[in-house]
């Protein structure tokens, strides 16, 4: 009967041997991978004790087995405590480990005494060890490991907010530790109690740890649950179940000679086809109902998703049809859509989640950690995955982007190794890892979404371009009116300017005619003048016209001058130039207007600055400037009741210049049109009443003089046109 009692004891060993051949070939040369593989090992030594004694019929040599076997296992107490601390990340209360070896090693030192096992006892089983009075250290380490790890593992679940890791620690907690507490039991009958030891049915603890294994890849080891592993791993237990069946019946048969007969491969028979085939099936059914629950529908429903998306060629319905599928198929708390804003290449933007449109889309750019991993890796990034790097930067950037999007897997979406968005998956609502048929799934579908994204992209701008091509045509219609409208101005300002052309050779000619007459007047006015001086009169009546004689002399000279200045402008030619006093120009322009202001409303405020530099320029010229400004200022104002005109000089001698402002109180000008007004045939005059030359000619000739005219900002009301001169210090004159 020691078979049956051997079963227990030979299953957990055969767990603990994959285990430690999983974690040496599959698991990473880690801190955590290489204590657990010790933990397997040290096991290992302790189930092949137990089947050994159970078996053996010597107690002499189940003794020193025993003892050799307490000489390695007594730190299997450190080593729980170690281990989860590596697991949980724990850094603080390192001294509970040192003083846990510490422990051990004191334990190791009588572990080949009776202090620790004192003789071997017989019971139905096998022998087993009796304990020494040493014995309860044992106990009492093995108890406090355990219940100081079963107490970490609880802390870590209330703390864990990852659904996945909150699953991950209950199979730890339910799997090893349970298995802590069964193989601390073990020293029950070492302590004297006849019971078969409870450590035997480890394989029972392990079988769930094994399914956490394999479901959340507890330590990395990318053994995700597959079906065929899981088959395979079944197969092979049921065999060796089988195996020891088999040897159980043929050992106690062996007795009563019926192994030779023909009813004992008939009875072998019977147990394959009745029981073992069955059982197979059966549990493979069990398998796929806890394991697999579901997912061949839903692999099946995102297949037919993955044709469907291909055939719409909205981004919005995709990604609507998208998110709603994977949520309702995988159960995710949290399924989103990213796609590039081509607008803005520089970012990614949030355009669709469970099937409900963002009201305030987030974005994200281009050089943050997800889409920079995404864009260099091409590969689904895992929150897991980075949780199991913390030396990683990049990684531990990337975890609070991801919580922030709520996000356990993120697919890229690649279009010609160009990133077109990406899919968000959030954690499954049963806490359920995705398995790596999951991964390969998704990954297909999100490319195949890239490709809807780009069709859907096309098809959009092909559907602006339709919509928008009426508009077009309108526009370009539009535009090609206002061409038609600017030709034909341009055409009548180019008749004008022949007009303005012949008029300007007619103004040459009759100015030219005008010098005799004008030459003959002024020389019949100095006549008069000198004749009228001669006689020395006294009277105020003859000093009176001497005076209007002197005005009218000098009206002629004016007049000459203008005749002079039109010639210069009609042959561009080069005019006289002489000393002139701006005052006395701004003053001489005031007394030509006044007849068109004294009847009026209109109120001039005059300033002038003493002692004024002369310039060096044309009297009739600046004259011209004068005329022209304060004639526009007082048509301004001449339909305001009342106007005012301010005209006054300064004198810049910081910036050698002489300044001439004028400004009017009247309606302003525009800032629309204010970059036009010195542009030639721009008027805002009536048909008929400008040519649009009068700001033109004064540009003109203030630029010829060296100086700059220009329409200021005025803090009230009106326009405000201020022309600087330059002088030239080298040769002041101050006016008299």
């Amino acid at each position: 009967m020691n078979i049956v009692y051997s079963i227990p004891p030979f299953l957990t060993l055969c767990c603990f041997i994959f285990l430690a051949f999983l974690s040496a070939v599959r698991g990473k040369k880690n801190r955590i991978n290489r204590l657990f593989l010790i933990i397997c090992i040290l096991c290992i030594f302790l189930y092949t004790d137990i089947l050994l004694i159970f078996n053996i019929k010597s107690s002499e040599t189940a003794l020193i087995i025993s003892r050799l076997d307490h000489f390695f296992i007594v730190y299997l107490i450190p080593l729980y405590i170690h281990f989860f601390h590596a697991y949980l990340r724990i850094t603080k209360r390192n001294w509970i480990i040192l003083a846990a070896y510490l422990y051990a090693f004191v334990l190791m030192c009588f572990s080949q005494t009776p202090f620790i096992i004192s003789e071997m006892q017989r019971h139905s089983f096998g022998f087993y060890g009796k304990g020494g009075s040493l014995y309860f250290l044992i106990g009492i380490g093995a108890a406090f490991s355990v219940v100081y790890v079963l107490t970490l593992i609880y802390q870590a679940m209330s703390k864990e907010t990852s659904g996945i890791q909150k699953s991950r620690l209950k199979y730890i907690f339910f799997g090893f530790g349970f298995l802590g507490i069964l193989t601390g039991f073990n020293t029950l009958p070492l302590l004297g109690y006849p019971v078969y030891p409870p450590g035997n049915f480890g394989f029972i603890p392990l079988a769930v740890f094994g399914t956490g294994l394999f479901r959340y890849d507890l330590f990395d080891t990318g053994m995700l649950i597959r079906k065929s592993v899981v088959y395979s791993l079944l197969t092979i237990v049921l065999t060796l179940i089988y195996s020891l069946i088999v040897t159980g019946i043929n050992k106690a048969f062996e007795d009563a000679d019926a192994t030779g007969t023909a009813y004992f491969p008939l009875f072998l028979f019977f147990v394959v086809t009745v029981v073992y085939g069955p059982a197979k099936t059966r549990i493979q059914t069990l398998v796929d109902s806890i394991f697999l629950k579901g997912k061949y529908d839903y692999r099946k429903t995102i297949k037919e998703l993955s044709q469907t998306v291909s055939a719409v060629l909205d981004m919005k319905q995709v990604a609507s049809l998208l998110t709603e599928t994977i949520s309702d198929c995988m159960k995710t708390g949290n399924c989103s859509v990213f796609i590039g804003d081509f607008s803005q290449p520089t970012r990614v933007k949030y355009i669709e989640s469970n099937g409900r449109t963002s009201s305030d889309p987030m974005v994200i750019l281009d050089d943050s950690p997800v889409v920079t991993r995404l864009n260099t890796s091409h590969q689904p990034i895992e929150k897991n995955r980075l949780l199991d790097n913390p030396d990683d930067k990049l990684s531990m950037e990337i975890i609070p982007e991801m919580e922030a999007i709520q996000a356990s897997v993120i697919f890229p979406m690649i279009f010609q190794n160009r990133l077109n968005g990406f899919l968000v998956i959030g954690e499954k609502k049963s806490g359920d890892q995705f398995f790596p048929e999951d991964m390969d799934l998704l990954e297909t579908l999100a490319n195949q979404v890239s490709l809807s994204v780009e069709n859907a992209r096309a098809y959009k701008e092909i559907d602006d371009l339709n919509k928008n091509l009426e508009k077009k045509v309108e526009d370009r219609t539009a535009r090609l009116q206002q061409s038609l409208m600017e030709t034909k101005k341009t055409k009548d300002l180019l008749i004008r300017s022949e007009s303005l052309a012949a008029i300007g050779v007619l103004v040459a000619g009759v100015a030219h005619e005008l010098n005799n007459p004008l030459a003959s007047a002024m020389s019949l006015l100095q006549s008069a003048r000198e004749e009228l001086a001669s006689q020395k009169s006294d009277s105020s009546h003859e000093s009176e016209i001497l005076e209007d004689l002197e005005f009218a002399g000098k009206e002629l000279v004016r007049a000459k001058s203008i005749v002079s200045s039109l010639l210069a402008l009609s042959r561009q030619t080069k005019i006289h130039s002489e000393p002139v006093d701006l005052n006395l120009v701004i003053k001489d322009a005031l007394q030509i207007l006044r007849n068109l202001y004294k009847n009026s409303h209109v109120k001039i405020k005059e300033q002038y600055a003493e002692d004024i530099p002369l310039i060096y320029g044309n009297f009739a010229s600046m004259g011209q400037v004068a005329l022209n400004i304060i004639q526009n200022a007082i048509q301004a104002v001449s339909s305001q009741t009342p106007g005012e005109i301010h005209i006054r000089t300064l004198v810049d001698r910081v910036n050698l210049q002489i300044i001439f402002e004028c400004q009017d109180s009247g309606p302003g000008v525009p800032e629309s049109i204010q970059n036009d007004i010195f542009k030639p045939f721009f008027t805002t005059k009536d048909a008929g009443k400008g040519t649009g030359l009068g700001l033109y000619i004064c540009h003109d000739i203030v630029q010829r003089h060296g100086g700059v005219i220009t329409l200021e900002k005025n803090n009230g009301k009106g326009a405000r046109f201020v022309v600087k001169f330059p002088f030239d210090t080298k040769d002041i004159t101050m006016s008299s």
